[in-house]
């Protein structure tokens, strides 16, 4: 091999590890137009930001806000800028609450408590029924199917409403997942015509074979 060659192939390795190392030093936070945060009724938790994906740390502990239990399930937020305190209800089907989210900003913590109804008896961490008292800064949403399959609500607070984290540099998108067992009972309705299709269909082969 050439000295020239060897000389050339050099540059080219330095001119592409350089590259590398300006592409793996360029900041994250360029790409990212949210802060995702995603919480279950079973202590898992993630928040997908500035520093890509993360597990938020949960805890069981005493809730100090309005009606607050002694054993709720909190998730610590990892400090967010300026979080705005306050309560979203989750509302299913038939105007019954059946979840509670309150986002906590005592003594500058930022943690969000997740509270879930017993109607279905205690199946996961939440399930210790809804605190007595309410924040006075309240807001109510509709649970919903999600796209992964499970039950709960996607949420975007504004400016004032509770989980609005002011000093953050992008929107902050909540994702609660609720129940990821069994759907709702309204959920039942949109499938029953089905079901009676197929039993039907069954009903009359097994008649025509007979």
């Amino acid at each position: 091999m050439s000295k020239y060659r060897s000389f050339r192939g050099l540059l080219l390795s330095a001119a592409v590890t350089t590259a590398l190392l300006g592409f793996a030093a360029a900041p994250a936070w360029t790409q990212v137009t949210q802060i995702s945060v995603t919480v279950d009724e079973n202590g898992n938790g993630t928040i997908l930001g500035f520093v890509g994906l993360q597990n938020l740390p949960h805890s069981i502990i005493a809730d100090p806000g309005p009606g607050g239990k002694s054993n709720v399930l909190a998730y610590d937020l990892l400090n967010p800028p300026n979080l705005v305190g306050g309560d979203v209800l989750l509302r299913e089907t038939g105007d019954l609450s059946s979840d509670l989210i309150r986002f906590d900003t005592n003594g500058g913590a930022g943690r969000l408590f997740f509270y879930s109804d017993l109607d279905e008896g205690v199946v996961a961490l939440a399930d210790i029924g809804l605190p007595t008292g309410r924040n006075t800064n309240l807001i109510t949403i509709n649970e919903v199917l999600l796209p992964s399959g499970a039950f709960g609500a996607i949420y975007t607070p504004t400016s004032g409403q509770p989980g609005f984290v002011a000093g953050a540099a992008a929107p902050v998108v909540y994702t609660f997942i609720s129940d990821t067992a069994a759907p709702e009972p309204a959920s039942y309705l949109l499938v029953l015509p089905a079901i009676i299709a197929v039993i039907y269909r069954k009903r009359r082969s097994m008649g025509a074979h007979a």
